[in-house]
């Protein structure tokens, strides 16, 4: 382990200049031009470090990127993506700096250092072991940052053939790995009813906004936050005039929950959703996306490695959850051994402050290439 510490210790100008190259290519998942710029500097560095890299073209996003280092047998899957949440142009109002030991940028937490973080663990181990390269496949989507859903099926693929998957999202503030996500989906309530003169026959109307609020307090009660699980109104919009009873409204739901039991409770219940007013009618739509990564026994293994190789480097490894989903809960809902959160060490994730702490870029690619190894020698 001492070697690996050594290796990543010594190449700290080479993950900040990577890291720095990666931030001023912005890449927000919309721009498919730009997020295709990025992903050819990634793949040719891909290239450079010895990975055999493909493209997986996308008609509906920038294309996805896997590469492949080692052979022999099942491999293990670094997951991780490109994309951003900050449009062409946010640096010149977050610039690249470095303020207090902290990288300051747009996407610098999210994910471009957990990338670099990536490369150099893979540096670290062809460099320990040379000619005995773990067999690694490296994918790195564009579409993470709006739901996966070109990516979502190549994800499930490449899990399904790994042995684990070490996902390369950004740490807790803390820098505790991610053992749990919640499940996350959006659902739309959307009533019908009958317009009506607001002044001269308003009995003669349906009001769907006064519907709309029956159904907003329904959803307020499924909410358990002894277990986690919430349930937002983030969007509400009804009516056309003021002096119209309203005949149309609807209501966006965001959805978490850290079971698969919550998951179901919900959606169960917000389509068992029936009008209670006459003339009204209600019509529900969505559904949970993105199944929890839940704290199994497998999650549960790979952390206590993490924590074993932790020790050996001399680096604190703790655990905790979070409520934002990743494509780390694809993988975990198939059952693969996945741990997440093994990116940078920081704060700000989609805010203007967003930054990772520089002094813990090197030991977390360390940590990242001497887990790998430790499964791969573990191996029969």
């Amino acid at each position: 382990m001492e070697q690996l510490l050594a290796f990543c210790e010594s190449e700290r100008v080479w993950l900040r200049q990577t890291i720095e190259r990666l931030v001023t290519l912005e890449s927000p998942t919309p721009d498919t031009t730009a997020v295709n710029v990025c992903g050819a500097a990634i793949a040719r560095q891909l290239s450079a470090i010895g990975g055999r890299v493909r493209s997986v073209a996308s008609a509906e996003s920038g294309d996805h990127l896997v590469a492949e280092f080692g052979r022999g047998g099942r491999p293990i899957l670094l997951l991780g993506h490109f994309d951003t949440v900050w449009p062409v142009g946010s640096l010149r109002d977050m610039p690249l700096v470095e303020r207090d030991g902290r990288l300051f940028g747009p996407g610098v937490l999210d994910m471009k250092s957990g990338i670099g973080i990536g490369m150099l663990a893979l540096r670290a181990l062809a460099a320990a072991s040379p000619g005995r390269m773990p067999h690694v496949v490296f994918l790195l989507t564009a579409d993470e940052e709006t739901g996966s859903q070109t990516s979502r099926a190549l994800v499930e693929e490449e899990a399904q053939r790994s042995e684990a998957v070490l996902v390369l999202e950004p740490a807790l503030p803390d820098g505790a790995l991610k053992t749990a996500r919640k499940a996350c989906g959006q659902f739309e309530i959307t009533v019908t009813g009958v317009a009506a003169h607001a002044g001269i026959a308003p009995e003669k109307g349906a009001n769907a906004i006064l519907e709309l609020c029956d159904h907003i307090r329904s959803v307020e009660g499924l909410q358990d936050t002894s277990r986690g699980t919430s349930l937002t109104v983030s969007l509400v919009s009804g009516g056309t005039r003021s002096n119209v009873v309203p005949a149309w409204a609807a209501a966006t739901i965001d959805a978490r929950a850290f079971s698969t039991a919550e998951a179901d409770r919900v959606t169960k219940a917000l389509f068992g959703l029936r009008a209670k007013r006459p003339g009204t009618a209600v019509q529900v739509a969505g559904g949970i996306d993105r199944p929890p990564l839940e704290r199994n026994p497998s999650v549960a293994a790979l952390y206590t490695l993490a924590q074993s190789v932790g020790r050996q480097l001399g680096i604190e490894v703790s655990e905790g959850a979070t409520g934002g989903g990743s494509d780390g809960n694809f993988t975990a809902a198939l059952g693969v051994p996945t741990l997440d959160g093994l990116g940078g060490i920081g704060d700000g994730a989609h805010a203007q402050h967003e930054h990772v702490v520089l002094d813990a870029l090197a030991p977390r690619a360390a940590l990242v290439a001497g887990v790998i190894r430790e499964m791969w020698m573990s191996k029969p």
